[in-house]
C-alpha cells in the first residue's frame, strides 16, 4: 500500500485524504492548527464566552461560508459524509431565498436569487428591478447587459487568451459609466463577493464566476442558487468529516508546522515538521507527498532542490502577493433579528461589508447557555477591503485596532440598515463580539528597534493588524502562470486554490477541485486501477454552446468577438 503524506489539513488536504483513503492508500495528514481542522472554512469556540455554561462556547468563524448551485465537486464529497443512518453531511445545506443591496441614502434593493415560484416571487423581482432601474440609467442597464452578452457567448480559449488580460473594471467600461454603475455592477460586486478590486481582478475569473450565479437564478425549480449550512460550519460538516476520516484509517498529526521538503534522487525523499512547543525537528516519510497549503505558505517552501526538478514551481512565489484579506467579525445579539432569507451586501461601505444573520437557517442550533445567556441571533459580518478609509473613522481597517474594527463595522452596518425610517440595529442589542482571530494585533510584534526614531504621531499611524490567513485573488495576466495539480517532481503533486481548475476561484470548491486533481495524478503515477476522481466544467447552457463554437471558429481566424445580435455594449 502506498503511502500519501498531505501538507495541510484545510478544505483541500481534507477532500485529497477523502479521496485516497477510499482508494486503497495509507494517508498521513500535517495539519498546522492544534485545535480545527478545515482552514479558514472553520468555525471556532469563542474564547472566554462559555461563563453561563462551561463547555457551551458562541459560535465564531474566519467569515461565513455559502455554497452556490454550481459548486458540484466539495458538494459531492459532502454527500459522501455520513451524519447517521440515510443521512448525510449534504443534508445540512439549505437555502437562501433573497439578497438585499442595502443603501444608506437610496432604497434598498430586495431581489429573489432563485428562479421564482409564486406571484409574491414574481413582484419582489420586479420591485428589486424597479428599484435598480431607478439609479441607473437605461444606457447603463443596455451597455452592461451587453458586457454580460458578450461573456455568455464567447469561447473558453477567448476567457483564457484575452479576458485574463483583462481587468473587471476595464471589461465593464467603468470608468465612462454613472457611479451608480460603478457602486452596484462593477466595483460592488467584485469587492463585496471575492475581495477583489475591480481595477485589477481578472475578467476570465469574475465574469465567469458572474456567468454561473445568472444561470443558477434562470434554472427554473433549482432553488440553489445561494446555499448555507444549518449550523456553525464545525458542528454542521467539518467535525462530522473529520470523524469520517479518521474512522477510514486518515492518520493525523495535528499542531505540527512543515518547514522544509526535503528532497534527494530526483524526488521529494521526505519532510521535515516541527511540533507545538518544541525546537526539535522531525524527519516523516511516504511515496508521495500533496502540498495542500495556500499560495503564501507554499511559496515558503518551494527550495532550489525544488526548482531544480521543476523549474516552474518559482510561479508559486510570483502568486504569492496576489493576495488580499477577507475576514469576518461576528456581532451576536440580545434580540432575535428577524431580516431576509439571504446575505446582504453594504453598497455604501468603504469597507465592503456583506452579511447574513444566521440563526433563523440553524434550525437544529440552540444558542441558549452560550455566551451570557442572552445571545438570540449571529449577524456575521464580512469585511472585504481592508485598506479604504472607514465612512465614520475615516481610518483603513488594517490600521485600526480591534476595538475600533469592532466600531467602525457597527456604524456601517446601523448607518445602511437603519436607514429610510426603519430601526433594525440598536447598540443595546450586542451582547458579544468576535473578529477572526486571523487578524492579529501588531502590539508586542514591533520592537524597540523599529520604533526608534518615530514620533508618536508616526507611530499612530503604524498599521495596526496583520493578517495570518489572507485570501488569494486571481488577477490579470495570472492564469498562464498557474500551476497543474501534478508538478515535474515526480512525487509531488500541488493541491489548493491557486492551483489551474475549472472552478478557477479561490474557494472551497476551488480547493476541492485541485484536490481530486492531485489524486488523480497520484493515480496515475502508481498506476493504479482505482477509478479516478470526478471533475466537472463549469455549466453553459446548451444554446450558447453554439455561438460559443462560432466564437471559437472567429478567434482561430484571428478575429475579435462580434455580436449576432446588435446588443448595444456588447461590440468590442
Amino acid at each position: 500500500m502506498a503511502k500519501v503524506i498531505i501538507i495541510g489539513g484545510g478544505v483541500a488536504g481534507m477532500s485529497a485524504a477523502h479521496e485516497l483513503i477510499e482508494r486503497g492508500f495509507e494517508v498521513e495528514v500535517f495539519e498546522r492548527n492544534p485545535d480545527y481542522v478545515g482552514g479558514k472554512a472553520r468555525s471556532v469556540d469563542v474564547p472566554g464566552s462559555d461563563q453561563t455554561v462551561p463547555g457551551r462556547f458562541l459560535p465564531g468563524e474566519h467569515g461565513f461560508r455559502f455554497f452556490p448551485g454550481f459548486y458540484a465537486h466539495v458538494t459531492d464529497t459532502m454527500k459522501r459524509i455520513p451524519m447517521g443512518a440515510g443521512v448525510s453531511v449534504m443534508d445540512n445545506l439549505v437555502s437562501t431565498l433573497t439578497v438585499l443591496i442595502s443603501q444608506a441614502e437610496n432604497k434598498p434593493i430586495l431581489v429573489p436569487v432563485n428562479f421564482p415560484r409564486s406571484l409574491k416571487d414574481v413582484k419582489q423581482l420586479f420591485s428589486g428591478f424597479q428599484a435598480m432601474s431607478e439609479e441607473l440609467s437605461e444606457d447603463d442597464i443596455a451597455y452592461f447587459s451587453g458586457r454580460v452578452w458578450r461573456l455568455m457567448t464567447s469561447c473558453q480559449a477567448r476567457f483564457d487568451q484575452e479576458y485574463d488580460n483583462i481587468s473587471w473594471w476595464d471589461f465593464t467600461g467603468a470608468a465612462n459609466r454613472s457611479q451608480a454603475y460603478q457602486k452596484l455592477l462593477a466595483g460592488g460586486l467584485t469587492r463585496s463577493l471575492v475581495a477583489c478590486k475591480a481595477h485589477t481582478a481578472s475578467t476570465r475569473t469574475g465574469g465567469a464566476i458572474f456567468l454561473q450565479l445568472i444561470y443558477l437564478m434562470l434554472e427554473a425549480g433549482a432553488q440553489r442558487t445561494d446555499r448555507v449550512l444549518n449550523g456553525p460550519t464545525n458542528e454542521a460538516w467539518l467535525t462530522p468529516w473529520h470523524q469520517h476520516l479518521l474512522s477510514s484509517g486518515v492518520k493525523y498529526q495535528r499542531g505540527t508546522t512543515v518547514t522544509a521538503l526535503k528532497v534527494d534522487a530526483g524526488k521529494v525523499a521526505g519532510i521535515e515538521f516541527r511540533r507545538d512547543g518544541s525546537a526539535q525537528t522531525e524527519v516523516a516519510r511516504a511515496d508521495h507527498y500533496v502540498l495542500a497549503v495556500p499560495v503564501e505558505r507554499a511559496a515558503t517552501l518551494v527550495n532550489k532542490d525544488l526548482l531544480a526538478l521543476d523549474p516552474t514551481l518559482a510561479n508559486i512565489i510570483k502568486l504569492a502577493p496576489n493576495v488580499e484579506w477577507m475576514n469576518g467579525i461576528q456581532f451576536f445579539l440580545n434580540t432575535e433579528l428577524k431580516m431576509h432569507l439571504g446575505h446582504t451586501i453594504y453598497a455604501d461601505s468603504n469597507w465592503a461589508l456583506t452579511s447574513i444573520s444566521q440563526k433563523q437557517f440553524w434550525s437544529n442550533y440552540e444558542l441558549k447557555g452560550r455566551g451570557k445567556g442572552d445571545v438570540l441571533s449571529v449577524l456575521s459580518v464580512d469585511i472585504s477591503d481592508w485598506e479604504s478609509p472607514g465612512d465614520f473613522n475615516q481610518k483603513a481597517a488594517q490600521d485600526c485596532t480591534p476595538d475600533e474594527i469592532k466600531d467602525e463595522v457597527w456604524a456601517q452596518l446601523k448607518a445602511e440598515l437603519n436607514s429610510h425610517g426603519t430601526t433594525v440595529l440598536r447598540d443595546d442589542m450586542v451582547s458579544a463580539w468576535y473578529l477572526d482571530s486571523s487578524i492579529v494585533p501588531l502590539d508586542g510584534a514591533m520592537t524597540d528597534a523599529m520604533l526608534e526614531g518615530l514620533t508618536m504621531e508616526e507611530q499612530d499611524k503604524l498599521q495596526k493588524v496583520i493578517n495570518l490567513e489572507p485570501l488569494l485573488v486571481n488577477q490579470c495576466n495570472t492564469w498562464k502562470i498557474r500551476p497543474n495539480a501534478t508538478t515535474k517532481v515526480p512525487n509531488l503533486f500541488l493541491a489548493s486554490d491557486y492551483v489551474k481548475t475549472y472552478t478557477d476561484l479561490a474557494t472551497m470548491e476551488g480547493a476541492n477541485e485541485a484536490a481530486r486533481r492531485a489524486v488523480n495524478g497520484i493515480l496515475k503515477a502508481t498506476r493504479s486501477k482505482a477509478p479516478p476522481c470526478d471533475v466537472w466544467e463549469l455549466r453553459t447552457p446548451w444554446l450558447l454552446k453554439v455561438f460559443r463554437a462560432a466564437d471559437f471558429c472567429a478567434l482561430m481566424a484571428g478575429n475579435v468577438w462580434r455580436s449576432i445580435t446588435g446588443t448595444k455594449g456588447a461590440t468590442s
